[in-house]
């Protein structure tokens, strides 16, 4: 799930991670409510076969009355747990050859004012850290100095933590910082040229070239290993340990099923 506001330069980042370029339409910022548009690729990567599914979130942010803009994330990601859930509830279950749509990560895109989290970005947040593995990510980060970035992501830190929302935890966990898409005709995107004896994936400006897998510049590296290599089954079992799993003992309590134990005494 791809989460921010229109122009935080996703549709980039999302091509840059996965070295291709996926058809998603131009948003426009006169969407009447948010809207979600879920597209499902098979890509190849390293000799292995990659189905992914990308859910992007558009109009985030664009509305007048923001105070609702995370409602229809969080029906989607229930509508998601909810089909698992009565696939699991069958006689005779398949949920080895289930399509499983349950959302395992939200990249959610942070502006890079320098200043602080946005209320909306705040309350939507606290809604959604109960549901799916959230990993903040600055876009445009290459828009303010490196003092600035590293000072913006201790504010946003301490934000989180006093307002009591959970990011997902790993080793390499923590806030990723993109590299700035511009849209201007003296900006070549996704260019490569020839550093030393490699074609290398740059953006080029008229000051210089930013690469993109260059740790000094941005952290497109960390991000790209952590999702595609080291983090995805990890990322997957905590969505069904932690995210799925509470949903599904509020959903069976609702239908009234409840562990009872030798008792009768309710088991959590």
């Amino acid at each position: 799930l791809t989460l921010g506001e229109t122009g935080s330069g996703i549709s980039t980042l999302i091509n840059s991670l996965f070295n291709t370029t996926f058809d998603d339409p131009v948003s426009t910022h006169f969407l009447p409510k948010v809207k979600l548009r879920a597209q499902t690729y098979e890509l190849q990567e390293s000799n292995i076969l990659l189905k992914l599914t990308i859910v992007n979130t558009v109009g985030f942010g664009d509305q007048i009355d923001k105070e609702d803009s995370y409602q229809p994330i969080v029906d989607y990601i229930d509508a998601q747990f909810e089909a698992y859930l009565q696939e699991e509830l069958k006689i005779k279950r398949s949920l080895f050859s289930y399509h499983d749509t349950r959302i395992h990560v939200c990249l959610y895109f942070i502006s890079p004012t320098g200043h602080s989290l946005k209320s909306l970005d705040l309350l939507t947040m606290r809604r959604l850290d109960s549901k799916v593995n959230i990993i903040p990510i600055i876009g445009k980060a290459d828009s303010i100095t490196k003092s600035e970035l590293q000072n913006f992501k201790n504010k946003i830190m301490f934000e989180l933590v006093s307002n009591g929302i959970q990011i997902y935890q790993s080793p390499q966990s923590g806030f990723f910082s993109d590299i700035r898409m511009l849209r201007d005709k003296t900006v070549l995107v996704n260019e490569k040229v020839q550093i030393g004896n490699k074609m290398v994936r740059v953006r080029q400006y008229p000051w210089g070239i930013v690469q993109v897998a260059n740790e000094n510049h941005c952290d497109f590296v960390k991000l790209r290993e952590m999702l595609i290599c080291t983090n995805m089954e990890d990322l997957r079992e905590q969505t069904h340990a932690r995210h799925y799993e509470l949903y599904r003992r509020c959903r069976l309590e609702e239908m009234v099923f409840r562990d009872i134990g030798p008792g009768h005494e309710p088991v959590r």
